[in-house]
């Protein structure tokens, strides 16, 4: 289905994947009322507060050191996706989710350091993992052995794992891309580019997310302008 925002590539660098660790301004949206947008800031340190009944600890969120335009909120948001698809804008630094009435939920995420580790193009959401295991890719070890070497067996769920408390993975046409979206222990990163290729959320956000959306969801990510142009 076409997107009206800007064109994708099809083809990914799926061995560049990885999801361990110049700021464009975000396009101009107007604000909808919605529970979980809130207005002012003590709403929001309510949404982004540390959470209860997970097995490893969700801390609080520094808002101090999050730019405001990545917190969550419902925005209008025109586009040709189905309800219920996640559509990720690599260079304005947002994930959407389609809701009805031209409007969606819009999260704030921290995405590949270079153009050339993000994924780009349509994908399914085949599985979803709580508090799920880390290995990095081969081409993470290959450019980074030293960092990354000693993790090549896995990283089982907890608070230092790098995919914070929930994953949701990328397949296109049956093959694992290796490309997920993500908590992260690094919450002052959202907004930036920053990852080895993933695409991370706030935690409290990729919770509230992963509630949301079923296996099999559609998630395309735009190709931002320095990919296409």
């Amino acid at each position: 289905m076409a997107i009206d925002r800007r064109g994708f590539l099809l083809g990914a660098p799926f061995l560049l994947a990885g999801c361990a660790t110049a700021r464009r301004p975000a396009p101009a949206e107007a604000a909808l009322p919605l529970a979980s947008a809130p207005a002012h800031a003590a709403s929001y340190e309510a949404i982004y507060a540390a959470l209860d009944g997970e097995p490893y600890p969700v801390p609080a969120v520094d808002l101090s050191r999050i730019d405001p335009r990545f917190l969550r909120r419902e925005v209008a948001y025109a586009t040709r996706e189905e309800l219920g698809t996640i559509v990720v804008d690599v260079e304005a630094r947002y994930a959407y989710l389609v809701r009805e009435g031209g409007r969606a939920l819009r999260y704030g995420v921290g995405v590949g350091r270079e153009e050339g580790f993000n994924f780009r193009g349509a994908a399914t959401i085949a599985r979803k993992a709580e508090w799920p295991r880390w290995t990095p890719t081969p081409d993470m070890i290959r450019r980074e052995p030293e960092r990354y070497g000693k993790y090549a067996g896995g990283l089982p769920g907890g608070p230092g794992n790098p995919l914070g408390p929930r994953a949701l993975y990328l397949y296109r046409g049956g093959r694992d891309t290796l490309y997920r979206l993500h908590g992260t222990v690094e919450p002052w990163t959202i907004g930036t580019m920053v990852s080895s290729g993933c695409i991370r959320l706030l935690n409290q956000d990729i919770i509230d997310l992963y509630r949301r959306v079923p296996a099999g969801t559609r998630a395309v990510v735009l190709a931002s302008s320095a990919a296409t142009g």
